[in-house]
């Protein structure tokens, strides 16, 4: 009887060691398995998260609109080579006398002997009756380079920056909404699929980038729009000044309304024309952008570690933004030849008219392959540093701020 309860005694002694042990190696496994997860979770990212939702709206705006001001001021010669090689493919003339009419209306009775020549110092000038003139191909465009070349010659050097305060007031809104904006949604939707259903997550940079392109697309719109214009059509030395972004929308909606007679607040819709397109272009771009952004910068930082301070942050935030930018850029160039075309189309009537899968075609008709990716070099050689230096410039700004907010 007492061996009995003997053995029962050392059998539950035995079976609660067992049990303690068990339990201890479950609660180790299962700290080990934390832990990977964590050290797995490249930029900390839960953490990332609770500091990101401690920055205001106004915070991160500021970084945006920051990042928007030194890529627009640094990049604008590039966008208004693609733009003039777009337009040129488009039919816009750039040849002096492709409209004499408006050249009679321009100089009056001087156009008997007007100089209409490149530049001043244009070895191949000739005399059209009794017009000093070039001969055509010094108005045509045949690459990016020659592009930038022929704008300083015939226009001068600041017309590279033409556009720029175009840029500056679309770039400060449309960035100012659309970076806090995704990082916002991004967020928001993290913590949804993260709760619900966490194989969706990978595709949460996609959704929110597309939302956020979206709603700054549809805001600014008109800006865009008066930039386009403002980048497409040539202006030449001794011409008035050109004009700026307001006149540029004044003259859109003047044109429309001497064309159609309509004099009501629809007038006003011709400046959200072509937005179809330019949403049909950068809703991609974004979800193209961010889906490959985000990967990269995260295994990037993740080489980092620890170690992570501002220079490292604006390396791989660079790197990768250069790399999504370009990669976006050349696969949406169709998109954009697209937006470009309806945006300067001088009918108005026929602007309205126009649908993104026409316009397409048409380019597709008329140019094939090489006409839907005519400016593919200066888009792309424009969009991967302008995307690397406005989400390293965002990203290191809101470093900066955390930092200085943690130490408080």
């Amino acid at each position: 009887m007492m061996e009995s309860e003997n053995t029962k005694l050392w059998m539950n002694t035995q079976q609660s060691s067992q049990m303690d042990s068990n339990e201890h190696d479950s609660a180790m496994s299962q700290s080990t398995v934390t832990v990977v997860a964590e050290a797995s979770y490249p930029e900390n990212q839960r953490s990332k998260n609770k500091s990101d939702n401690g920055m205001r709206f106004f915070e991160r705006s500021f970084s945006a609109a920051g990042a928007a001001v030194l890529s627009a001021i640094l990049v604008n010669p590039l966008d208004v080579a693609k733009t003039r090689l777009q337009a040129q493919a488009a039919g816009v003339p750039y040849h002096p006398l492709s409209n004499v009419m408006s050249r009679m209306a321009y100089f009056g009775p001087n156009m008997l002997f007007a100089d209409l020549r490149c530049s001043p110092s244009c070895p191949r000038v000739g005399m059209h009756g009794t017009v000093t003139i070039c001969p055509p191909d010094c108005f045509q465009y045949k690459g990016t380079w020659d592009v930038l070349y022929k704008i300083i010659r015939q226009e001068g050097f600041a017309r590279l920056w033409r556009g720029t305060n175009a840029g500056l007031a679309l770039a400060v809104p449309t960035v100012g909404i659309y970076l806090p904006c995704y990082d916002i949604f991004r967020i928001w939707l993290e913590e949804f699929t993260d709760q619900n259903s966490p194989s969706l997550t990978t595709y949460v940079p996609l959704v929110a980038g597309s939302l956020a392109r979206s709603l700054a697309c549809t805001s600014c719109y008109p800006i865009e729009l008066a930039k386009t214009r403002m980048q497409a059509f040539k202006q030449i030395h001794g011409c008035r000044k050109p004009p700026g972004v307001f006149k540029t929308l004044f003259e859109v909606v003047s044109h429309f309304r001497s064309t159609t007679n309509v004099q009501s607040l629809q007038s006003y819709r011709v400046l959200w024309t072509g937005l179809g397109a330019q949403l049909a272009r950068d809703v991609p771009f974004s979800a193209i952008c961010w889906s490959t952004l985000e990967p990269t910068r995260r295994k990037l930082l993740s080489l980092v570690g620890e170690d992570a301070n501002a220079a490292s942050v604006l390396g791989a935030n660079f790197s990768a933004g250069f790399v999504a930018g370009s990669l976006a850029a050349a696969t949406t160039c169709p998109l954009d030849v697209a937006k470009t075309r309806r945006q300067i189309e001088k009918d108005p009537v026929r602007a309205l008219r126009m649908t993104t899968r026409q316009t397409l075609l048409e380019v597709w008709r008329n140019g094939g392959m090489k006409g839907l990716f005519t400016g593919v070099g200066p888009r792309v050689a424009r969009a991967g540093p302008s995307v690397g230096i406005v989400i390293s410039f965002y990203e290191v700004v809101k470093y900066a701020l955390q930092h200085q907010l943690s130490t408080l």
